[in-house]
């Protein structure tokens, strides 16, 4: 089967043509194969695809071989993809079709493997501050969709809280479907610092959707401005809030292409 790998601030993902996979896989178990990172080829998710005219249609399964609706740094990755091999130039636009609808891609620069992009990622949704008991103690959180569930804990940023506080956040049972979560400190008006516990795969190293997640709860409790540099451990990105929705500016880059032997 043929496969690509690339990643965008460490968050990375295997790209699979859609003609690739068998009619009869079982692809859960195929993401958890293909993703594990010392048997497989390493990934936080598997992305399966059709190409179009305009860019192409994905589905998205975690690394543990869960349904995911949309990633924003995956449909970067997938977006680099295709200006590689279509040899597209700054300027121009891709378009590429998730299960949290189209989201079109605005090439701004190529500079050797890396590719950047302002991608639209639509309007949040269901925004709300709501106090959830995590083993006794009412933590204060944010929760929203940006095309899949986040749910965002402003305050202290710290390892500590991330693989407690968060871990707990993303399995309970107030999200039925899971959560990704994100710790939030607004360091400045324009700055905000973030760390990741992604629904289905654990701490990653950038999120897009996460970072749009956490520019929103902290634009709208955090005293954020509406256009904010994001930083998680993997780098910064930005994110726009405006009257035509959230705009999320990173780059991707293509790292690998080969076959998996099976």
């Amino acid at each position: 089967m043929k496969l690509v790998k690339a990643h965008a601030y460490g968050n990375d993902f295997l790209l699979m043509p859609e003609q690739e996979v068998a009619v009869a896989a079982d692809r859960p178990a195929l993401s958890r194969e293909l993703c594990d990172r010392h048997r497989g080829l390493g990934a936080d998710g598997l992305i399966t695809y059709s190409e179009g005219p305009r860019g192409a249609r994905m589905q998205l399964l975690n690394a543990d071989g869960s349904y995911s609706e949309v990633s924003g740094n995956g449909v970067r990755c997938l977006a680099a993809w295709l200006v590689r091999t279509r040899s597209l130039r700054a300027g121009q636009s891709i378009e590429i079709e998730t299960d949290a609808g189209v989201k079109t891609l605005d090439l701004l620069d190529t500079d050797g493997r890396r590719v950047t992009f302002r991608a639209g990622m639509g309007q949040p949704e269901q925004i709300q501050q709501r106090a959830i008991d995590v083993d006794g103690t009412a933590v204060t959180a944010v929760t929203l969709r940006v095309g899949n569930p986040q749910c965002v804990v402003l305050g202290e940023v710290s390892e500590a809280r991330l693989h407690s506080i968060a871990a707990k956040l993303a399995v309970h049972p107030v999200f039925p479907e899971g959560s990704n979560v994100e710790l939030a400190t607004v360091e400045a008006p324009d700055a905000v610092r973030i760390l990741i516990w992604e629904r289905g795969v654990g701490p990653t190293e950038a999120s897009g959707t996460g970072a749009c997640a956490a520019a929103v709860a902290a634009m709208s409790f955090g005293g954020a401005g509406r256009d904010v540099q994001v930083t998680s451990p993997g780098g910064t990105q930005r994110v726009e809030w405006n009257d035509r929705g959230l705009f999320l500016t990173g780059w991707a880059e293509v790292v690998f292409e080969g076959r998996w032997l099976d």
